[in-house]
């Protein structure tokens, strides 16, 4: 699965190789979760309070921010059999929860997890199927962090 970053965002300072190889490694999850169905690529959107609320007022209704936004696609008839989607990140939200939590690049992992856990089709709209995604995500966190990948997400952070 190719994933591509995609940060319009001038004031943000977030480290796109470093973001890569973690999207790298989740996208090889969301395979694993979603087999025998075929990944083609997965753009991650990174946007502010401004650029996300656009978003889900659009397609949503909710005239506010929140952390993620997934889209996931299904193949279109006739051409290559592959899903993909697009995961549109909230960095400004990303800051202030992981500041408030102590840790903005663990904030930042999470999101792009929880995005990835809803391309695999799973959903959080009832408490028990939050608590099976934030199981999921923070399992597979553990293991990115163990492997070097939550670090150094925003530059000097």
């Amino acid at each position: 699965m190719k994933t591509s970053l995609i940060n319009p965002l001038k004031n943000q300072l977030i480290q796109l190789n470093k973001i890569q190889a973690l999207t790298h490694w989740l996208g090889q999850q969301l395979a694993a979760q979603t087999a025998p169905a075929v990944w083609g690529e997965v753009s991650i959107i990174f946007l502010d309070d401004v650029g996300i609320t656009q978003t889900n007022r659009e397609y949503f209704g909710k005239n506010r921010p929140t952390d993620v936004i997934s889209f996931r696609y299904d193949p279109i008839p006739g051409e290559d059999d592959l899903l993909t989607g697009d995961l549109l990140i909230n960095v400004d939200r990303a800051i202030a929860e992981g500041t408030a939590r102590g840790n903005i690049n663990y904030e930042l992992a999470l999101y792009i997890a929880h995005g990835f856990d809803h391309l695999s089709g799973a959903e959080d709209n009832t408490p028990e199927k939050h608590k099976n995604m934030r199981t999921t995500e923070t399992a597979w966190l553990r293991i990115a962090e163990e492997q070097g990948l939550l670090t150094g997400l925003f530059k000097n952070k």
